[in-house]
């Protein structure tokens, strides 16, 4: 599944299922090649989760880094 929303939690974009298993990659580039496919506002980025590649609107955590939410939650 792939699904996208925005930062008050409202899906924007999903693809329900894939009939078998494939990298998180592949499901992305399916949904940026669809007709009315996934696009990424102009100047703005989707966090991702690590299985995805950093790449022009999508942003994703360094491997075997370890982020605490508390140092974030200072602001």
């Amino acid at each position: 599944m792939l699904g996208v929303c925005t930062p008050d939690m409202h899906f924007v974009y999903v693809i329900p299922s894939w009939e078998n298993p494939v990298a998180d990659g592949r499901v992305l580039r399916d949904a940026i090649s669809r007709r009315h496919g996934l696009t990424v506002p102009h100047g703005c980025y989707y966090l991702v989760d690590v299985g995805y590649t950093n790449c022009e609107g999508f942003l994703a955590p360094f491997r075997r880094q370890i982020y605490h939410l508390n140092e974030w939650r200072q602001g």
